[in-house]
């Protein structure tokens, strides 16, 4: 037996030794409002919960995975993962698949859905991370990567709090950087103020910038009719969430009647969910958030899905993870450039041309800041360090 085959099989045989889960309360610099802000569904939200997951194994070897809530919701995915957290001491941590389904089946009581599939996914992308880094590839690469750079949007200067001014400003700002497509968010309760702003800046920007809208679920069938009908004058890229995010038919519906592209997917929090939207066609643009689906593992099933039924990606938040994750998709997809979570990490992602670049660092190629520290509010450990 090869020297090789030797230290391939101790790697086999690697165990899940320590397990830290911590809950961090990032703030905002401003409150952030969209349309569910001012038809009274929501608050502003001033600050993002992160559920952050560390792994090491009785190697050495080591995963940092995240998943996050905005405006309610991080007490809770906490709570859950530091009750199934232990049921991973003592794993192979390369199962990963294996390891998904006994967190899943942990607190199956509570669904396979929602807040408990998104404190698996902290765990998941952990884990996924170790598998990279062992490997000595990017996330990207070791999934397959299809592409070094990935197009990317702006969201984060988009937001209806921001006067129309300000808005001009920070689409010259996204520009500067490199950054290849804009987002607006509309569904204010008066339509004329979305057409307006719209307009705006589609003649600041020009004929052909992509631009994107995003309604943020506020407007009933009639209304999403309407505004579809008078958007499709200005050369979208996609109107995004027209609709309830569980509206597959009539999403469907607006996908069939209009040429631009019907964007949703970012509210739903499992495979199951963004099946029946692929089987109803209920999208063009398809919009998994791997932290909200419960990691990587089941991103990868939905993407597997919709290049089989021929819809366009573009994962919602996180592009820390999700550049590696749309950079394996075999058509060009999108990624949402948003600066917010970029205090709690070490390392930048760069823009350029229009595009964001894949990092080419071990695993996801992030380590978190110093800051994090002084915004962690609860934290716990399982098992012991090497």
């Amino acid at each position: 037996m090869s020297e090789h085959t030797l230290s391939q099989g101790c790697a086999d045989q690697d165990q899940i030794a320590w397990v830290r889960i911590a809950s961090v309360f990032l703030p905002l610099a401003n409150p952030i409002s969209d349309a569910k802000v001012l038809t009274g569904r929501q608050k502003p939200m001033t600050e993002i919960a992160m559920l952050f997951v560390e792994i090491e194994s009785k190697d050495g070897h080591r995963g940092l995975g995240f998943s996050y809530s905005k405006r309610a919701g991080g007490p809770g995915q906490f709570a859950h993962a530091q009750e199934i957290a232990p049921a991973l001491l003592g794993e192979n941590p390369s199962d990963i698949q294996k390891l998904w389904t006994k967190l899943c089946w942990a607190g199956a009581s509570v669904g396979r859905s929602g807040l408990s599939t998104q404190a698996i996914g902290a765990f998941d992308v952990a884990l996924w991370d170790m598998k990279a880094k062992r490997a000595g590839l990017s996330l990207a690469r070791l999934l397959g990567a299809q592409r070094d750079s990935v197009r990317c949007y702006n969201t984060s200067g988009g937001f209806l709090h921001t006067p129309l001014d300000q808005l001009k400003v920070n689409t010259d700002l996204s520009r500067e950087k490199g950054i290849g497509g804009i987002k607006l968010k509309v569904g204010q309760p008066d339509s004329a103020l979305d057409l307006h702003r719209v307009a705006t800046i589609r003649q600041h920007l020009g004929d052909d910038f992509p631009l994107m809208v995003d309604a943020n679920q506020q407007w009933d069938r009639p209304t999403a009719q309407r505004m579809c009908r008078r958007f499709e004058e200005f050369n979208l890229v996609w109107i995004e969430e027209p609709l309830d995010c569980y509206d597959a038919e009539g999403h469907a519906a607006l996908a069939a009647a209009f040429d631009t592209p019907i964007a949703t997917g970012e509210m739903l929090t499992s495979v199951a969910e963004h099946a029946e939207f692929i089987k109803t066609r209920g999208a063009d643009y398809l919009m998994p958030d791997a932290p909200r689906v419960g990691g990587i593992t089941p991103f990868l099933k939905i993407a597997a899905m919709a290049e089989h039924a021929g819809l366009m990606l573009a994962p919602h938040f996180a592009m820390e993870l999700h550049v590696h994750l749309a950079a394996t998709y075999p058509t060009e997809p999108w990624v949402e450039h948003f600066e917010w979570l970029e205090p709690l990490f070490n390392e930048r992602l760069e823009t350029r041309d229009g595009r964001m670049l894949v990092p080419n660092r071990p695993g996801l190629g992030l380590s978190l800041s110093e800051r994090v520290a002084g915004w962690t509010a609860q934290q716990a450990e399982f098992g012991q360090r090497g």
